[in-house]
């Protein structure tokens, strides 16, 4: 373990989060999310839900403010009934890390999400039982002070 590190985020994830360059995607799956199908790296973080995985990476991980979006969302299935109350708390813990501006989110089709995971840089497991719990995000420029 290390200073100022989430222990939540395993070195694999560490290390990918690193080697990211600006504008790279990396998509926190839901319990649900076939993982492995859709991605070139996947990195388990079994045990743990969505909300505590982005809290993670955001503490470590600006979003990319040259991006017209910089969050995507999974968008419900027309005619399903589910409303994902979860989208709330992700904006929650945006809102700690990003300035307004830099927190817009697009809402994704379910298919067209599954293509951008694809082409993610990396794909994090979790063992959320929300409903579309699905979120990429696009990496930003680090800028020390």
């Amino acid at each position: 373990m290390l200073k100022g590190i989430p222990s939540i985020l395993p070195p694999e994830l560490l290390s990918i989060l690193m080697a990211m360059g600006h504008g790279d995607t990396i998509v926190i799956g839901d319990g649900n999310f076939p993982h492995t199908s859709m991605g070139k790296r996947v990195v388990r973080c079994d045990g743990n839900g969505v909300p505590e995985i982005l809290d993670a990476i955001l503490k470590l991980m600006p979003l990319d403010s040259y991006s017209e979006y910089q969050v995507g969302l999974m968008k419900v299935v027309p005619g399903d009934p589910c409303k994902p109350v979860i989208w709330d708390t992700y904006k929650e813990i945006i809102a700690k890390y990003e300035p307004e501006d830099n927190r817009k989110i697009e809402m994704i089709e379910r298919f067209d999400f599954y293509e951008r995971a694809k082409q993610a840089y990396a794909v994090v497991t979790s063992s959320e039982t929300a409903l579309y719990a699905n979120i990429l995000l696009h990496k930003g420029v680090v800028i020390e002070k």
